[in-house]
């Protein structure tokens, strides 16, 4: 199956999926209904990642049995599709933090070992059951601050597109074509539920499709990184990553618990100044684009790339923060 093919059909099924599940939705009454830390201001269908996750999951097991997928990717489905389902229960009904996190952790193991022995994801730095080691640890942070990031309309559906782009784009650039269908496959994934998502949203993604997706992402740039594109690793879930890891890094270190809703991401910052999700989606959206265009350029010259990006990420986190300053001062 070429990037194309497996690009458009899965944007026409995520766009299907979505819309069938977003009817059943409401007919069951599951809404998430607003509180005091949430973005939204009306009951809202919740669950959108019972029509995308599959969606992602069906197109990458076409391309694996077409052969048309990079080595080791069935554990990495099996997985996905563990997480679907816990998800989808802590989305119904809250489970306890360390099950969540002991779940992730052997996802991420099971994953982890199907990736080639002579790759190593942190380029031979690191002995290989360390390297393994720390893929891990990082493949299961990814998971949850993706998971922790999807908190206003259109924010994640724009994050999955654009890392699941900036991939293929990396993947056929560089001659390694094995991976641009699954990484196009889920950037349409991400696009056919953005259709849905965008503010206002008609249905959020719950963590039945940001835990997943997370997941999958991450394997797309352990994978990438351990052929050797480590600045694309680095360079496209860069915001993701700053925004997350310095705002519960921040919590942390103020003793609160860091698995808890809250309303302080550098985001979620600008929306108290009175930005739109719309507005704030858009400036993401610009800034993934930078990223994108960047991760290209890291391809020969990996450093001053990933300096780049730091400097483009620092931009948004700082326009954010003056945004949310403007509304305290109202």
């Amino acid at each position: 199956m070429n990037v194309g093919l497996a690009f458009f059909l899965t944007l026409a099924a995520a766009i299907l999926a979505t819309r069938a599940v977003l009817g059943w939705l409401r007919h069951r009454q599951i809404l998430d209904h607003p509180n005091e830390r949430s973005s939204h201001s009306r009951p809202t269908p919740r669950g959108g990642g019972l029509a995308v996750t599959p969606v992602a999951l069906l197109a990458w097991a076409c391309l694996a049995l077409t052969g048309t997928s990079q080595p080791g990717v069935w554990p990495v489905l099996g997985g996905a599709a563990v997480l679907l389902a816990l998800s989808w229960r802590d989305d119904r009904r809250s489970l306890p933090p360390h099950l969540r996190l002991a779940v992730h952790v052997a996802a991420a193991v099971a994953g982890i070992a199907g990736l080639p022995a002579e790759q190593a994801v942190f380029q031979g730095l690191l002995p290989f059951w360390l390297d393994r080691a720390a893929a891990v640890l990082a493949w299961v942070w990814f998971v949850n601050l993706y998971n922790f990031m999807d908190g206003i309309d259109g924010i994640t559906g724009v994050e999955t597109a654009a890392i699941g782009l900036g991939l293929m784009l990396v993947d056929l650039t560089a001659g390694q074509a094995a991976g641009a269908p699954a990484a196009a496959a889920i950037a349409a994934a991400g696009l056919g539920f953005l259709v849905w998502n965008w503010h206002p949203a008609k249905l959020f993604l719950g963590d039945s499709g940001s835990v997943p997706l997370g997941y999958l992402l991450g394997w797309l740039l352990l994978s990438a990184a351990a052929q050797g594109q480590w600045g694309a690793a680095m360079i496209l879930p860069a915001y993701y990553l700053a925004d997350a890891t310095l705002t519960l890094g921040k919590r942390a270190l103020k003793g609160e618990k860091v698995w808890q809703a809250h309303r302080q991401h550098f985001y979620q910052r600008a929306l108290g100044g009175g930005a739109s999700h719309a507005d704030v989606v858009r400036l993401i959206l610009a800034t993934n684009i930078l990223l994108v265009l960047l991760t290209l350029w890291a391809g020969h010259h990996p450093w001053p790339a990933v300096i780049l990006a730091a400097m483009v990420v620092a931009a948004l986190l700082a326009r954010f923060t003056r945004m949310g300053r403007r509304g305290n001062l109202r």
